[in-house]
């Protein structure tokens, strides 16, 4: 009997391979745990609203549109500027036989955050002297902050709670917040005068339990552009004398603001001199124009005292060992541009050449944006735009106003009314004059 071949196997179909797939995946999926982390355990986050305003601005297809949201400086045309001591430096980098990527140390390039040391306080600080001050190098001011935040949450003795001006930047109470900080608020800025609440400020002080953290800006506030006198700094400085607070300076705009390096750092080399115990959180992004490289340090400095060099070293220490379990070690790019130029005497010449380039532009929006609206008679007085300083100023427009200059004449700033002096330029400072003046005018 001749042997017989089997039947053929049933030809495959697409709907019999995905059922099949399907009845895997289901069988899988069924016997895996079910999620922690679901939707309605994991509330999604607001959009941050600067990032928020950047994207809006991106995706506007007007030509006449202004960005005024961002802190970043621009040109005359609107494009980010390399400083030309940057380019300097950084030619020089790449030319250097010696250059490698190997790891920086935990607290970073020593040349670097020896000479953001001396930049801060002063060479003959007598913090540097009495081996009173520790530096680490940081990503960026940002990083600074929580660093400094981080060390104050878990070795100050009394975990005092931290007074922040109001307003203050955005990601002070985020950063303080995520550190374990209790927070409270200081006045700050005056609607009124649009000007510094300094009575206000001196009460807050006075009546803040002794020993609590004080948040201060040592330059160019950060978003008011209001700053105390060095009057009112003495003044600050005496009640905070009298409540034994800690000052933690927040400096991102030194050289920046007034074109003048030793005038912006004033308040810190002040309050250093009168012998306080503090810490700086220092950034090199506005002042090198160095953004995306994240460039910084972080400085404690000990109060005097005879072992106050000891207990630096320890402070040091320490910072050393939170830095490792955050960051491990910082990023060397910036850093080395940033080094090579503070420890050359030509290359720091030109940089604060590049400096006062900067701040003599904003300052020029400034003059030129107050004439252009007191000569419209816009209503309201403008002497507010000349007497704020650095990249900000809160211009006193309302939530309202800010809404149709955004809707109506494609002009984009934050909410509060605050904009960044360095996106005006003499091609579009007519038109928001112009703006400004008709939205005032329509909403009066």
């Amino acid at each position: 009997m001749a042997q017989q071949n089997p039947p053929p196997p049933p030809p495959f179909s697409l709907s019999s391979v995905r059922d099949r797939l399907s009845s895997l995946s289901t069988h899988i999926m069924g016997a895996s745990n079910p999620s922690v982390f679901t939707a309605a355990t994991v509330a999604a986050a607001p959009e941050d609203p600067l990032f928020g305003l950047m994207k809006a601005y991106r995706e506007d297809p007007s030509d006449k549109k202004v960005d005024l949201g961002i802190g970043a400086y621009r040109d005359n045309n609107a494009k980010p500027w390399i400083l030309p001591v940057v380019k300097k430096a950084d030619d020089a980098i790449h030319k250097d036989p010696s250059l490698n990527h190997e790891y920086l140390s935990i607290g970073g390039l020593p040349d670097f955050t020896s000479a953001a040391q001396k930049l801060i306080v002063g060479a003959t600080s007598p913090a540097i002297q009495e081996k009173r001050i520790c530096s680490l190098q940081t990503i960026s001011g940002t990083g600074a902050v929580h660093l400094g935040g981080l060390f104050l949450s878990k070795f100050h003795p009394q975990k005092p709670t931290i007074y922040l001006s109001n307003p203050t930047w955005a990601n002070h109470n985020q950063i303080f917040t995520n550190v374990g900080l209790s927070l409270a608020n200081y006045p700050y800025f005056s609607k009124e005068t649009k000007g510094l609440d300094f009575d206000g400020m001196l009460q807050a002080l006075r009546t803040a339990p002794n020993g609590s953290i004080i948040l201060l800006h040592a330059c160019a506030h950060n978003p008011t552009g209001v700053d105390p006198s060095q009057d009112q700094w003495r003044e600050i400085a005496a009640v905070m004398r009298e409540r034994q607070h800690f000052p933690f300076f927040d400096t991102a705009y030194q050289g920046f603001a007034s074109g003048d390096l030793v005038r912006d750092s004033w308040a810190i080399r002040y309050f250093v001199e009168q012998g306080f115990e503090l810490c700086v959180a220092q950034s090199f992004a506005k002042n090198f124009g160095l953004y995306g490289e994240r460039t910084g340090a972080f400085h404690f400095i000990s109060a005097p005292g005879a072992d106050a060099s000891t207990a630096n070293s320890h402070i040091a220490s320490q910072l050393a060992i939170l830095q490792r379990s955050e960051i491990s070690n910082p990023p060397a790019y910036g850093a080395r541009i940033a080094s090579r130029v503070l420890n050359d005497p030509t290359l720091f010449a030109e940089w604060e050449d590049d400096l006062r380039t900067m701040s003599g532009r904003i300052q020029e929006m400034r003059t030129g944006l107050r004439e252009r609206l007191e000569a419209k008679g816009t209503p309201g007085s403008w002497d507010h735009i000349t007497s704020q300083i650095g990249m900000f100023s809160f211009t006193g427009l309302s939530e309202t106003q800010v809404k149709i200059l955004r809707d109506k004449w494609h002009v984009y700033m934050t909410k509060n009314g605050r904009i960044s002096m360095a996106g005006l330029n003499t091609n579009n400072l007519d038109y928001f004059a112009e703006a400004v003046d008709s939205v005032v005018r329509e909403t009066a």
